[in-house]
């Protein structure tokens, strides 16, 4: 092996001698002895002085985000490249590259002095005939990817302005690359790096894109085609002149049968065939992915998190190059329905331009299974184009952005806060309140012990007395009928018997929070009891998945694992699954809630009760915003249609028809509750919803 070195340097030597020196002739047409002793050894200190390190770190990767059940989301890549085995890649591609670009390769130690001077010889005729081995090509490529990942791709010379010391500097490095690595190592280096045209990287993608296979199934003509591809990608493109493809092809094929790599008949086929196309593009990003807007929740995520980088260009970095595998909590099967189901509400394209969006979460776990809205990712201009996620608040706890909406007004689904507080303060779910009552004056003696509480429902100031939504409820009932059918007048006479603090305590406790400011739900006017703050779809649906829960509320989650290449294990969020409501308590809004489906607000929605589910519906002054909230043990989920566009009087959705139906009044029962029971009725069987518990006796008493 010492030997071998030896010699390689010493014939690197004499032609970087060739070359510094001016003596281009002299090497075509005088033998290495006639140099003389002197400048050969010259040379050779020259050339030992060259450095002969190489970063060969792994070129940029695509990362993959995964659904739960493995299929992918989405993929991201500044280079679409998908790294393989050379034992996963068609013997014709390893053959038909070699012959073609290298055919000494497997007899040289890196550079080719006999390759040199027949390129110098035959380019001093007037020919064209490169000197590279696919060794230098392989340093070449890595030198410029080394570049391009580090944020210097403007420091990528051009060929024209690559300089004697350039190429005498790929050339040590390809000699010390062949002391270090196999042959074998070299070549799937180089094909794995090798850039092909149209955005492919590396002959595994190439192979996808251009023939709709993978590198192990290319076929002797295709394997040819994109070995000829890599001397000129843009020359050699084979979506815009297939022709120069071919011609290129064929000339491979020749050195391929000359090269006894192939037979006179298999030849023969070949260069006969035609190129056969079955192209295949790929696109990367969230644009393109099957579940946009949760991807652009979870690209967000990792660009979020210190885990993942010092900063957020780090994390850009990493995402895009990283060769990331993101395994997520997101079941395709059942987000297939919630999409389906957002997009049967009203049409991305629709004139109304209202949303409707659904996302879900497993209680007890916190995992996001769904993520579904009406409109159109992508920010140009069109017809239901939006990149917000409706379903979103609009940063997560330390501030960062989220894409989110914000959130909407929650309307009555705030109305289960306020009684899991009734019964947390120890009063009985039986008590009868006076539901005529309508005036609160200004300075009515409501307590907030964590601040002030204001508002007023007073005529004597023009103002209009509380209204319920029907006529025929301002009367004296349970607080549990008040709850389950959804009267703002029983909500009203509850909260003149509780603290307002601790209204807010339980709202924060379930899960609730301002969509904008990630602050507590604010009770400091009396008109937030009946849902006047904005709160994001997501917190909705975590919020009743603890009552759902038995009182753990979990943090929503959207990553399992986050793994790198050579398997190393990023951290993630968890979530943190923790006892904030009383059992009891939590037993008993559950128990308030299940009527809302049989006899309540919400009865007419078309949800299977043949196993134990609850609901509240949520509608806002002018129906702008509709809402339909519920949950089993096994899935919890939050429904939501509206306007996104507006909250003035245009947007109300009064006098309106949608889809061909007329409604004199949106209300949480209608568009939101459908598509909330259409997607529940769909995670029966695979997230069945068990008993709940029953609330204690006392809680009637």
């Amino acid at each position: 092996m010492l030997l071998m070195d030896t010699t390689w340097k010493r014939a690197a030597g004499f032609v970087a001698a060739c070359v510094i020196g001016g003596f281009l002739v002299a090497g075509l047409l005088a033998p290495a002895a006639a140099l003389g002793s002197t400048v050969t050894v010259a040379s050779g200190r020259f050339f030992d002085q060259l450095p002969s390190d190489l970063d060969l770190d792994p070129p940029a990767r695509n990362s993959q985000v995964l659904a739960k059940d493995g299929s992918v989301i989405a993929r991201f890549y500044s280079q679409n490249r998908e790294p393989v085995r050379l034992e996963q890649i068609s013997p014709f591609m390893r053959q038909g590259i070699v012959a073609i670009e290298d055919s000494r390769f497997y007899e040289h130690g890196g550079i080719d002095p006999t390759g040199i001077l027949r390129a110098l010889y035959v380019n001093a005729q007037g020919g064209r005939q490169g000197a590279s081995t696919i060794t230098q090509q392989y340093v070449k490529n890595v030198l410029i990817q080394s570049l391009i990942s580090s944020g210097r791709a403007d420091e990528v010379k051009p060929s024209a302005a690559r300089t004697i010391g350039d190429k005498l500097r790929e050339m040590k490095l390809a000699v010390a690359l062949e002391d270090k690595y196999s042959k074998d190592q070299i070549l799937q280096g180089y094909l794995n790096l090798v850039y092909f045209g149209n955005g492919a990287y590396g002959v595994q993608t190439a192979a996808k894109e251009y023939f709709g296979v993978p590198a192990n199934a290319l076929s002797l003509t295709q394997a040819a085609a994109l070995a000829g591809v890599v001397n000129r990608p843009g020359y050699y493109d084979p979506l815009t002149e297939p022709g120069h493809v071919v011609a290129r092809r064929n000339e491979v094929l020749d050195q391929m049968l000359q090269q006894g790599y192939i037979s006179t008949v298999q030849h023969r086929k070949a260069v006969a065939a035609p190129l056969a196309l079955n192209v295949q593009p790929s696109a990367q990003g969230c644009a393109a992915a099957n579940s946009p807007y949760f991807c652009d929740y979870i690209q967000r995520l990792i660009l979020n998190d210190p885990a993942f980088g010092p900063d957020e260009a780090a994390r850009r970095k990493l995402l895009y190059q990283g060769g990331l595998t993101i395994r997520t909590t997101l079941d395709p099967e059942l987000q297939k329905v919630a999409q389906e189901q957002v997009n049967a509400s009203l049409r991305p394209t629709d004139p109304l331009q209202r949303g409707a969006a659904l996302v879900s979460v497993q209680p007890g776990t916190g995992k996001i299974l769904t993520m579904a809205q009406n409109t159109i990712y992508s920010p140009a201009p069109g017809p239901g184009h939006y990149t917000g996620n409706l379903t979103l608040p609009e940063t997560d706890s330390r501030g960062n952005p989220l894409h989110g909406a914000g959130g909407f007004q929650i309307g009555s689904t705030m109305k289960p806060f306020i009684f899991a507080e009734w019964l947390n303060s120890g009063r009985s779910m039986a008590t009868r309140l006076d539901g005529s009552v309508r005036i609160y004056k200004a300075g009515f003696p409501w307590k907030n012990s964590c601040g002030t509480t204001t508002g007023s429902y007073d005529p004597a100031l023009g103002q209009t007395p509380l209204p319920n939504d029907d006529p025929y409820h301002y009367h004296p009932m349970s607080v549990l009928e008040g709850l389950y059918r959804s009267i703002n007048t029983i909500t009203f006479q509850s909260a003149t018997r509780l603290d307002f603090c601790n209204i807010q305590k339980m709202a924060t406790a379930a899960g609730v929070k301002n969509g904008h400011t990630n602050k507590p739900y604010d009770l400091s006017s009396i008109a937030s009891l009946i849902g006047t703050q904005d709160v994001a779809p997501l917190d909705m649906a975590t919020a009743y998945a603890t009552f759902a829960a038995g009182g753990v509320r979990c943090s929503p989650i959207a990553l399992e694992t986050v793994t790198g290449p050579k398997g190393h294990n990023y951290p993630v969020p968890a979530a943190d699954c923790t006892q904030t409501i009383d059992p009891d308590v939590a037993a008993g809004v559950t128990f308030a809630l299940k009527p809302v489906l049989t006899k309540g607000s919400g009865y007419n929605i078309p949800v299977n009760n043949d196993h134990d589910i609850f609901a509240k519906t949520g509608t806002t002054d002018g129906h702008t915003q509709t809402w339909t909230v519920g949950a089993t043990t096994g899935i919890a989920t939050a429904s939501w249609f509206g306007s996104y566009k507006g909250f003035g009087p245009e947007w109300a959705n009064e006098h309106i028809t949608i889809n061909g139906k007329y409604y004199a009044g949106l209300d949480g029962a209608n568009i939101a509750g459908t598509q909330w029971a259409r997607l529940m009725n769909a995670a029966a069987a695979a997230y069945p919803g068990g008993p709940f518990p029953a609330p204690p006796l006392s809680m009637f008493l």
